[in-house]
């Protein structure tokens, strides 16, 4: 991506805060990127973090950048694309990261003909190790997907899909996926708990198990399939607890909770986009 590239995001968030951090960190220059936000108090702490300019106004901001990242809350996206109609002749490429509105009503809300990405990142994002899913309507030229690739690329791995259905499955798996494995921390060191250790250190060793079971998944060759039989010896307390959990339907747990986030994000996708 060429510092010539100019870079707006309308919403001040987390998850703006997450990917102008690692624009900057990954050598964008901060001149180039725009933020606007209706909350002056926390423009103002971005501008001073980041030393970028800022607005108020999301039109005046529109009307200077080549892209323009939607990273408002899902229910004001509406309000936000009407108001840009009138000030994108110059055609930027829009990146939607608002759960569960479809690019086909953000394209509407813009007056149609717009190049939309519509992603779905999720929070580890905000260390610079996020997951996204991404997919590009047709008016998205190549050379618009790799702008797309190195702005979100900035804080997560990128990966496209070519059905827009597919998003509400990436929101499922990981989108909401984090909320997951904390869950699973939390009853690993409540159960830790429960057999005896105090509560710090019952915490440090299921999150540090965490980790590093995470880090043997993406740095290995092996995949989980393979390293879960490694660690399984015959007759061994590991086998025992894995035993525990499938005699209770584990895979079959976590096969329903993804298909009730599924449905919801579809579910979300209708009514934000009928309700306007």
């Amino acid at each position: 991506m060429q510092n010539s590239t100019t870079i707006g995001f309308i919403g001040a968030g987390n998850m703006a805060y997450a990917l102008i951090s690692g624009l900057i960190r990954n050598g964008f220059n901060a001149q180039n990127i725009k933020l606007s936000d209706t909350d002056a108090d926390l423009l103002f702490q971005r501008q001073a973090e980041f030393n970028l300019e800022v607005f108020t106004d999301n039109t005046e901001l529109a009307s200077q950048c080549d892209v323009i990242v939607f990273a408002v809350k899902p229910q004001i996206l509406s309000i936000v694309c009407r108001e840009l109609q009138t000030h994108i002749d110059h055609q930027p490429l829009m990146i939607s990261i608002a759960a569960g509105v479809r690019s086909t009503d953000i394209n509407r809300w813009l007056g149609g003909d717009t190049a939309i990405v519509r992603s779905m990142p999720n929070t580890p994002a905000l260390l610079g190790k996020g997951a996204t899913g991404m997919m590009a309507n047709s008016t998205v030229s190549d050379e618009q997907k790799i702008l797309a690739e190195q702005v979100l690329g900035a804080v997560s791995e990128c990966l496209w899909v070519e059905d827009e259905k597919m998003l509400d499955a990436v929101t499922a798996l990981s989108g909401s996926g984090p909320a997951y494995f904390f869950l699973m921390i939390e009853s690993m060191t409540k159960a830790g708990v429960a057999l005896g250790l105090d509560e710090k250190t019952a915490e440090q060793l299921s999150i540090q198990t965490a980790l590093g079971a995470s880090m043997m998944a993406s740095k290995g060759e092996d995949s989980a399939h393979e390293l879960r039989a490694k660690v399984t010896s015959p007759n061994g307390t590991t086998q025992a607890a894995i035993e525990s959990f499938q005699d209770q339907n584990f895979e079959m747990i976590v096969s329903h909770a993804m298909r009730a986030a599924f449905d919801r994000a579809r579910e979300m996708g209708s009514e934000l986009g009928d309700n306007d």
